[in-house]
């Protein structure tokens, strides 16, 4: 904690019609004030932990169910004016606020500058406390978060009241995409996570070990917040369908190992789900279907102990989403043999159907591609303020739009991929001209359908190499197509500690049974 700096603030408050006084302080949140106050003194994570994920969601549906925590002036007398704590009690009345409530443009403008000062306190002021990942963690998600919950807000113009267009006037730096994207990166840099993180490589430094905690009484805000700004970052330039830079910024943290990102729940799936999304709209399906299997195996293990979890529903919510954008890929480049036979079956039993008519390539097929992206896409924005001039037109959809047009059209430029694919399956070599009479096409048409499917199938990766996707190769030799299969060695570990466990369930069921 800094010194006790006296807190100057224009908190929001609630409307008195509803019965909300801001300056009145229950009693139970007189204590937890006080306590996670004692207790950040104290650096008393484990205490904070449980204070911050129990004590103020149990707290908040006994009190705030519709209506906002105490203003920051009431509570402050409380716990001795302490600057940091105010930023920090704020977020944390912001975020309940956007989960319970809808902000009005004013206290959207106030959370920003709350994040503003609370940011450049951890950037250049002396921040001596340890905090839990999963609120360093929920910082930058809501960060980002507001932020695209405010452009969508702002691109709705058409209802806005004059008030409301003399105030996005007024603040035009509110969530200005600019300074958001400058914060995460200053997070970043003023960290040095990459440089910790390149060092834990050679063996210098202990960052995932330990989890971002500094157990010699130091503190992990600013190194964590770095780490996971750049997952923030990613998000961000998803958002904004910038897939290449948004990949760039997660490349120091090694996704094919469990890091820091995985400690969170809602860390680990928030980075794969964009990791997998821009992969897949970069045409690097592999590596979407290798990461969403992945996560998906993941959160089929372990989501009944996060059931009492406050990001409970996301978890599932995003669940789905992911298993919509494993079925895209797995129609646009079929390699099953990477995914799982538990994460194959839920698959086959949401999508199977869905998924057959997806190789058509007719109609029906690219309004269920159109569907399912829609579904699971996040929700593009377009970060820039529209003119304020009549008429006022809603723009909150464009950026959607465009994207699934793209999307679209790229599913268009393989509809005769399906064919070739169905072919090079069933023939080991096959002629060009019998191929060719096969597709009721021309000659020299099939020869550019083969050259389509072999660059669809290739990408550049994040090194610049390029990669194949293809889990059917083939060469031209003379008029005559050879194909060559990819064999991926076959896993019987996973088959066999399946049914260990289902033997284990079974004896254990027969010890319950009492014989009469």
């Amino acid at each position: 904690m800094t010194g006790a700096a006296p807190y100057d603030s224009d908190q929001p408050h609630g409307d008195s019609a509803s019965g909300y006084d801001p300056n009145y302080v229950p009693d139970s949140v007189k204590s937890f004030v006080v306590h996670m106050y004692r207790q950040i003194r104290e650096k008393n994570v484990y205490e904070i932990h449980q204070m911050y994920e129990t004590s103020f969601q149990s707290i908040s549906d006994r009190f705030f169910k519709d209506a906002p925590w105490p203003s920051v002036d009431a509570v402050a007398t409380y716990v001795d004016n302490d600057h940091v704590f105010c930023l920090l009690y704020r977020e944390m009345w912001f975020r309940h606020l956007y989960a319970r409530l809808s902000p009005t443009l004013k206290q959207r403008i106030d959370s920003w500058d709350n994040y503003c000062n609370l940011f450049q306190v951890v950037l250049h002021g002396v921040v001596n406390m340890q905090l839990p990942n999963q609120w360093l963690w929920d910082m930058v998600d809501e960060f980002v978060y507001q932020f695209q919950s405010f452009c969508q807000y702002r691109a709705k113009m058409k209802n806005k009241t004059e008030q409301e267009i003399a105030l996005l006037r007024q603040y035009d730096q509110a969530w200005n995409v600019y300074g958001v994207l400058n914060y995460l990166q200053a997070l970043v840099e003023k960290s040095s996570i990459i440089q910790i993180l390149e060092q834990e490589k050679e063996g210098l430094e202990q960052f995932t070990a330990t989890d971002g905690y500094d157990y010699s009484g130091g503190s992990n805000v600013l190194k964590v917040l770095g780490y996971f700004s750049m997952v923030g970052l990613l998000r961000v330039h998803c958002l904004l369908g910038d897939y290449h830079t948004g990949l760039k910024c997660i490349l120091p943290i090694d996704i094919s190992q469990q890091g820091v990102y995985t400690s969170v729940i809602g860390s680990h799936i928030t980075t794969i789900y964009h990791y997998g999304f821009a992969n897949l709209m970069l045409r690097r399906y592999t590596e979407a279907i290798r990461e969403f299997n992945k996560i998906l195996l993941y959160i089929f293990k372990t989501k009944q102990y996060h059931q009492k979890s406050p990001q409970y529903e996301q978890i599932l919510k995003k669940n789905e989403q992911m298993y919509a954008l494993l079925a895209v890929t797995l129609s646009l480049c079929p390699q099953l043999k990477i995914v799982e036979e538990t994460v194959n079956s839920q698959l086959r039993e949401k999508y199977g159907e869905k998924m057959l008519r997806m190789q058509r390539y007719d109609d029906e097929a690219f309004a269920l591609y159109d569907e399912l992206f829609s579904y699971a896409c996040p929700k593009f924005i377009t970060p820039s303020a529209s003119s304020y001039e009549e008429p006022l037109v809603n723009y909150n959809q464009d950026a959607y739009r465009l994207q699934l047009k793209l999307f679209l059209y790229e599913v268009k430029q393989q509809q005769l991929l399906s064919g070739i694919r169905t072919f090079l399956n069933v023939y080991s070599t096959i002629s060009i001209a019998k191929l060719a009479s096969y597709m009721e096409v021309d000659e020299d048409t099939l020869r550019t359908i083969l050259m389509t499917y072999k660059h669809k199938m290739h990408s550049v990766n994040s090194d610049g190499k390029i990669i194949s996707n293809m889990d059917t190769n083939f060469y031209i030799d003379d008029d005559m197509i050879h194909v060559v299969e990819s064999k991926a060695p076959k896993k019987y570990g996973d088959y066999f500690m399946r049914q260990i466990v289902k033997l284990e369930g079974i004896m254990s069921d027969i010890d319950r049974v009492k014989l009469e």
